[in-house]
């Protein structure tokens, strides 16, 4: 063994071997060492964690003796809104059980040690980012059902929940998630029902021509995103899936959980959302969404027939929006680890409570005064996942073949890493590819002018950033294997 690996022990033999060096000088160890040889503030932390069955695991590999969650059902539809997406591409879950590593720590085999803090920051933005908009929405529900009801308690109250769920770590995410879809499931059928019978349904006739061309590839720009959105999340919740488990079976587990409620959740709203075309006679559903959005929609659809009962099946749907922030803020303190000594040295949970002050301070003015601003920002910077999943699929197949080309061992040693500079490099040119492509509320690309009738033309810049991000990884990529070797 050469001088660089003698001070690597065999991670998967012993868990509590210390970690290679970080940023600093002293090397960071393993949470349990730690809490055994150290009477350190962030020893003591993961202490009194341990004590509370909190999870004190952060980017550290997870052994492979330490990974008991051997079911599959926590990748099927049926675990709610949010946990349904949490393996959505099967690459990220694919080699998942075998890595036993976060989903940024992954990307360090392809960005590189310090290219991946790109990556992560882009990731840290969309986990606040999303939450603070999840909680908006959550608050308009509320605000649907009780106008005294002020903006700042109901964030407040999804924020706490969602804080108490995330702090205990990855098994009692888990837990919520495989229960928290009944009640919102339950309501989306009671508000189908209603609306059935509601006759509120308008059959809006198929466009033609360069108008639905430009709207087609614009909704099939938001449809990508949303499935994709979790991409950067994914191998945080299979970490502690064992080495053994069934490839295959990840594979089809992850599709059925991602397949299913985006069928199920995005036929109920274009079905709901034909209410408010202006054909409609009756204008509640329009003067609902214009008021509250979509809140106020289904609350038209449902407090009207169902009165005290409707507005119970509102505050349920409010509150399911704690399934969704759970992630967020789980990746959240998974992800701003890998920054460097200072922040891996802050345990999880803790990240975990900064997190949640973070999006509830923003989403107190942005409720009222910014929202659409910040749906809108968000909208802009969600093109990075589509570079992002490129780049990690062209590294798997084209040049790993497969998980075969990893040593999961070297996940923290940068001596073994790759630099990262044809990813960084191909992540700005597929970032090129979706400014040209976008058609977005503040900003048209020149190319997706092009598709479509103007001034929106139609949304091209998943597609172009997928494919400037692709063919400039194959160019630079090995140009980088043979001058660094790795």
């Amino acid at each position: 063994m050469d001088k660089t690996d003698s001070h690597l022990p065999d991670l998967e033999k012993s868990p509590t071997a210390a970690y290679s060096k970080l940023d600093g000088d002293v090397p960071f160890q393993a949470p349990e060492q730690q809490q055994e040889s150290s009477n350190s503030l962030y020893a003591r932390l993961q202490r009194w964690a341990s004590r509370f069955k909190i999870e004190t695991r952060g980017i550290e590999r997870v052994p492979e003796d330490e990974r008991p969650d051997d079911s599959l059902l926590n990748s099927l539809f049926y675990l709610g809104s949010a946990d349904a997406f949490l393996v959505v591409l099967w690459w990220a879950s694919y080699p998942c059980p075998i890595f036993g590593l976060r989903q940024i720590v992954l990307s360090r085999f392809w960005y590189g040690w310090h290219g991946v803090k790109i990556v992560a920051l882009f990731n840290v933005i969309a986990c606040l980012g999303w939450s603070c908009i999840n909680v908006i929405v959550g608050v308009q529900v509320i605000n649907a059902v009780n106008n005294d009801v002020p903006g700042w308690a109901g964030i407040i109250i999804i924020t706490a929940c969602t804080f108490i769920v995330t702090l205990f770590g990855y098994k009692v995410v888990h837990a919520y998630e495989f229960w928290s879809w009944i009640p919102a499931f339950i309501v989306f059928m009671i508000v189908l029902i209603e609306f059935a019978i509601s006759d509120a349904y308008v059959n809006i006739p198929m466009g033609t021509g360069t108008s639905e061309v430009g709207s087609v590839l614009s909704f099939d720009a938001t449809v990508f995103g949303l499935a994709i959105g979790w991409t950067s999340y994914a191998a945080d919740y299979t970490v502690y899936q064992p080495v053994n488990q069934s490839k295959v079976k990840v594979f089809f587990s992850a599709y059925a959980g991602l397949i299913v409620p985006l069928l199920f959740t995005q036929f109920r709203g274009v079905a709901v959302m034909t209410s408010t075309d202006e054909s409609n006679p009756d204008s509640k559903y329009r003067d609902g969404y214009n008021e509250a959005g979509a809140g106020g929609l289904i609350s038209a659809v449902i407090v009207g027939p169902l009165g005290g009962f409707g507005q119970f099946c509102l505050v349920l749907l409010a509150l399911s929006i704690i399934a969704n922030n759970c992630p967020n803020i789980y990746s959240f303190a998974i992800t701003v680890q890998v920054f460097g000594e200072w922040t891996r040295s802050i345990p999880r949970f803790v990240w975990t409570l900064v997190g949640s002050v973070i999006y509830a301070v923003v989403a107190f003015p942005g409720y009222s005064h910014f929202e659409s601003v910040l749906e809108n920002f968000m909208n802009v910077i969600g093109y990075w996942m589509s570079v992002y999943a490129s780049i990690g699929l062209t590294e798997y197949f084209y040049f790993r073949k497969g998980y075969s080309g990893y040593n999961p061992a070297d996940y923290d040693n940068r001596e073994k890493l790759p630099h990262g500079i044809a990813a960084v490099f191909s992540f700005c040119v597929g970032i090129v590819g979706a400014v040209l492509g976008m058609s977005q509320t503040w900003y048209v690309g020149p190319i997706a002018k092009l598709c479509g009738e103007k001034p929106f033309g139609g949304d091209v810049g998943v597609e172009l950033a997928w494919l400037f991000s692709v063919v400039s990884y194959l160019i630079t990529r090995p140009i980088e294997l043979h001058y660094f070797g790795k």
